[in-house]
């Protein structure tokens, strides 16, 4: 019993009739051309240095992910200072407000007129 016969055999068979035949140096040629690929090119500028590395689409996704991620890092940075800040504002403000007399030294005048010993 023979399997039964795919669709696609007739079409695989046409495209293998209509194909231009190989050249008979085609595997020195593949070779030649990887060889090629694999040997570094001896004096490139810092600028074609460059331009080869981002030329890679993986260096360049893992680039602008990295940069964006130090943006993320530093805006949370900055965040975090100004709250900070906005909080030791907020901590004064309710410190005056609660004691009138405190004056920016962090003393209260009642403090800074007792005699010192």
């Amino acid at each position: 019993m023979h399997p039964p016969s795919d669709p696609l055999d007739p079409l695989l068979e046409r495209w293998r009739d209509a194909a231009p035949p190989l050249s008979e140096h085609l595997n020195a040629e593949v070779w030649r051309r990887i060889a090629a690929a694999d040997t570094p090119a001896p004096h490139l500028s810092l600028f074609a240095r460059i331009e080869a590395v981002f030329a890679r689409p993986s260096f360049a996704v893992a680039f602008v992910a990295a940069c964006t991620l130090l943006g993320l890092f530093l805006a949370e940075v900055r965040l975090s200072r100004l709250q900070a800040e906005h909080n030791t504002q907020l901590v004064q403000s309710y410190l005056r407000l609660i004691d009138p007399l405190l004056d920016t030294a962090g003393t209260t005048r009642s403090d800074a007129a007792a005699p010192q010993s």
